[in-house]
């Protein structure tokens, strides 16, 4: 173990939170060890404000909810205390210890569980600052701070390779995939996000684990991809997941129209959806998942209407809502995303089939719609990235129409023209999704 005393390291206690600070003091009080640890400790190093603290000390989750009215105990897999300051939330996890794998059906709450295949079913083995700093992820994480003597604390060799810019794991990389596979999207996310590289050992068992992935449940690996492609560096994450072989277990579907030349509409739109969402974060701009997902999600979509179409003889509208169900069912295998946001995007894609149809006031009526403002802008992604003219004069007939005045709007409605008559199909009688196809 290294000590970097006060004058040899930048960590300020005024760059911490004053909520921190205050578990921080109170359970040394008590007699426990606790310091700040984790991403926290690294961003302040690196000079980042950090997005939240986190604290590991020798109390137990019991002892930490006795010491703090505010403390709520969560997870299974890994039992944590959560101090709660209103919307401010102090992570506190005890040191862990080298855990020994239990029977499958022990119940011991205090205790590890590992599946065959090596995954961590259950980590709860409490143990010394020393064990703790051997059981986290990559060195750069690996890094205490303490407010009694304001020293930081290096077990790993964590300052080393922040210096350095290099991400890597703590212990044997194939085993330590093995216990938790999402820590090959951390290696990947932290490499993209703090302009690092991985460590060649660190880097070398991750495409021949990536599969792995697939037995993580569906629901973490929906948070762990906002984590990815909605933290204002996704572009960059993208490339290393690609690069890395983990895209296709994320996002299969998507990996499917992939192309050799990676020319594809799929990944242009990937792509340019992708920038766009790193540029709105960096501006401190919102950004919404349902986006993101009805964006990427788009071309695979259109093929697979298109192919129902075909093949069932279905109007293109019926065959368009079938597809949105089969695309969004097959994608949720893989990202359990939740049904709030699929709702959104059913609404960004069903707004596709109607914003050609603007007679009236069908156009008034369109702007009045909750999702109309994501719905052009994935018009306006399209246009862009297919170089369609017909799709290019729509975006900008809306774009004018957004921002002209009533008596401007009422002459750009009245040079439409006549509402052409709706096609009806030949082998079915006139229903009424057929007329909502043509945005009735």
């Amino acid at each position: 173990m290294t000590v970097i005393p006060r004058d040899q390291h930048n960590i300020s206690r005024k760059e911490i939170s004053d909520n921190a600070l205050k578990v921080l003091y109170r359970l040394n009080k008590s007699g426990f060890e606790a310091y700040l640890v984790g991403g926290g400790v690294r961003d302040l190093l690196l000079g980042k404000k950090p997005k939240d603290f986190d604290i590991t000390t020798s109390a137990t989750p019991e002892q930490v909810r006795k010491l703090f009215r505010n403390c709520r105990l969560v997870g299974r897999r890994f039992r944590l205390a959560h101090v709660m300051f209103g919307p401010e939330i102090i992570e506190v996890a005890t040191f862990r210890g080298h855990h020994e794998q239990q029977q499958p059906e022990s119940n011991d709450k205090n205790s590890s569980q590992q599946a065959q295949n090596g995954m961590l079913l259950r980590d709860n083995i409490f143990g010394s600052i020393e064990e703790d700093a051997q059981r986290r992820d990559f060195t750069i994480n690996s890094l205490y701070y303490g407010i009694s003597d304001f020293a930081l604390r290096d077990y790993t060799g964590g300052l080393r390779d922040l210096k350095q810019g290099i991400i890597r794991l703590i212990g044997d990389p194939e085993v330590r995939y093995r216990e938790d596979p999402v820590r090959m999207l951390r290696a990947v996310r932290f490499a993209a996000k703090l302009d690092m590289t991985i460590s060649p050992e660190t880097a070398e068992p991750i495409p021949r684990l990536a599969s792995l992935l697939r037995e993580i449940p569906p629901a973490r690996l929906f948070e762990e991809s906002l984590k990815l492609l909605q933290s204002g560096y996704g572009y960059k994450t993208y490339l290393k997941l690609c690069e890395y072989q983990l895209f296709q277990p994320l996002f299969p579907l998507i990996a499917r129209n992939f192309t050799e030349h990676n020319d594809s509409p799929m990944e242009r739109i990937l792509i340019q959806v992708l920038k766009n969402t790193d540029y709105r974060l960096q501006n401190d701009q919102r950004v919404n998942p349902a986006f993101l997902f009805a964006a990427m999600l788009w071309y695979p979509l259109i093929e697979h209407a298109q192919k129902l179409t075909q093949e069932s003889g279905l109007a293109y509208y019926d065959a368009f809502a079938l597809a949105m169900n089969d695309i969004l069912d097959e994608e949720c295998r893989s990202l359990a995303i939740p049904k709030r946001i699929t709702a959104l995007v059913r609404d960004i894609w069903l707004l596709q089939l109607r914003l050609s149809r603007r007679q009236g006031k069908r156009a008034h009526k369109l702007m009045e719609h909750p999702k109309f403002r994501a719905a052009y802008d994935l018009l306006a992604l399209r246009a862009e990235v297919e170089n369609n003219h017909e799709l290019q004069r729509l975006t900008q007939w809306w774009g004018e129409f957004q921002e002209a005045t009533p008596l401007h709007q009422k002459t750009m409605l009245n040079t439409l023209g006549a509402d052409p008559a709706p096609r009806r199909s030949r082998s079915r009688r006139p229903r009424k999704p057929t007329q909502r196809k043509e945005g009735a």
